[in-house]
């Protein structure tokens, strides 16, 4: 029996494709012990034991944006993290890293443990936790071709999707069309009036939502309906019965499948997640950061399938007066969704049983 370690907090990104490989892992090795590391505050907290996983946490070494006093704790803050990973790890057999906050003291203390890493970039721009990873194992994969010298040589798996998601791209390849009429269907709306499907990331977005409040009186004039994923931590407006705000989306599946258009971030679970059910994006890629959403979306908008558009450019006036060329786009689109990445985590689990023989 091994013992398999996945690293990957902080934020829906890191935690979901991690935990789809790690299902993988369960089926293909049932007598493994798989354990997550993760800090107090991030989202790994609900997810991780949502899916029957055990989750350790460490101490988070945090990083601002902008030159703060607060940089003088870093070094102390990462001995603090990799000294905790170091004592996880010194008796597991694999660490599996996706990123993030969580990572970074992981393939250091995995280092100094000489444990074996694979490290898995779901960006077409790698952060710096797996860009420091990729310096310590020869174990790499990509979800995208990444033009990085640290990835270089990296084996191409794709981005491992949720269970929910993965089951519907299955059953839809069988009849897209009427797959997305069940869908629209099945959530309320018309068959017959354009759905838009608006998020701004799990936590939701205070930009977007404050574009939509500002665009609904003329959407409506239009006759479009609207399901409008607001973030947790922000109050619900006013539903009407073609707009629907919920907290949200427990069903994200259905809801890709359902939608003519997806306003949303250009993350690359998002990216992902709607290349396999969804048939037409406006993304507007999140202003911070190191600059990964504004290319996660290229290849969809090479296919025909998105168009980009800066935060400092959306507005009201932009969306009132660009929705119908981009309905008419989504008219335009394949129907069919994009099955690239349904074998993403069976490659990444191949590759993490490679590591693990090659020790």
């Amino acid at each position: 029996m091994a013992t398999i370690v996945f690293a990957g907090g902080g934020t829906a990104g890191h935690i979901e494709p991690a935990l789809a490989v790690a299902r993988e892992w369960n089926i293909s090795h049932p007598d493994d012990e798989i354990l997550f590391l993760g800090t107090k505050k991030g989202l790994e907290n609900t997810l991780v034991p949502a899916n029957g996983f055990r989750l350790l946490l460490i101490p988070k070494v945090a990083i601002s944006r902008k030159p703060s006093v607060t940089w003088l704790k870093i070094p102390f803050d990462l001995l603090n993290s990799i000294r905790a990973s170091y004592a996880i790890l010194q008796s597991a057999d694999l660490l599996i890293g996706f990123g993030g906050y969580v990572s970074a003291p992981a393939y250091l203390a995995a280092r100094l443990a000489k444990v074996p890493t694979l490290v898995h970039e779901a960006n077409r721009q790698p952060g710096w936790s797996n860009r420091l990873g990729a310096l310590l194992t020869p174990h790499l994969a990509v979800a995208h071709p990444v033009q990085s010298r640290e990835f270089r040589g990296a084996l191409l798996t794709g981005l491992p999707l949720r269970a929910d998601v993965a089951q519907a791209c299955r059953e839809s390849s069988v009849d897209w069309m009427a797959a997305r009429v069940q869908a629209k269907t099945a959530l309320g709306f018309d068959k017959n009036t354009p759905l838009i499907f608006i998020m701004g990331g799990s936590q939701g977005s205070v930009a977007i939502n404050a574009i939509v409040a500002q665009s609904l009186e003329g959407l409506h004039l239009k006759d479009i309906s609207i399901l409008h994923s607001v973030g947790r931590l922000n109050s619900l407006p006013q539903a009407h019965p073609w707009y629907k705000p919920v907290s949200y989306v427990q069903d994200m599946a259905l809801a890709y499948l359902a939608s003519d258009l997806l306003i949303a971030r250009s993350g690359a679970v998002t990216c992902s997640e709607f290349a396999a059910l969804g048939r037409y994006a406006l993304f507007v890629p999140l202003p911070v950061g190191n600059g990964e959403q504004a290319h996660n979306a290229g290849a969809l908008i090479h296919s025909g399938r998105a168009e980009v558009v800066a935060q400092s450019d959306f507005n009201s006036q932009y969306l009132l007066s660009s929705i119908d060329s981009l309905l008419s786009k989504s008219r335009a689109a394949s129907s069919a969704g994009d099955t690239k990445d349904l074998n993403a985590a069976h490659k990444i689990v191949a590759l993490g049983e490679f590591a693990l023989g090659a020790s």
